[in-house]
């Protein structure tokens, strides 16, 4: 499985994922909230961490193992 460099702490378990072709591939699952809070306490700003991850890790495609990364869902 790939997994992100210095996020460890922050991977939430995993997930099986369905290829078209058939196959199955598993894949390490983040929680973006725990990401961020690791940039911040690395100096940069909650909003540094935010650009951060949405262009250098979520736009990241890896290959079929890519990781998932969840959010947690905000109430209105």
């Amino acid at each position: 499985m790939i997994t992100f460099d210095g996020l460890d702490d922050a991977i939430a378990g995993t997930s099986d994922v369905w290829m078209t072709d058939g196959t199955k591939v598993l894949r390490y699952v983040y929680n973006g909230d725990k990401m961020v809070e690791i940039f911040v306490k690395q100096g940069m700003t909650e909003d540094e961490a935010m650009d951060w991850i949405d262009f250098k890790v979520e736009g990241a495609y890896c290959g079929e193992a890519t990781p998932v990364i969840f959010w947690r869902a905000f109430e209105n």
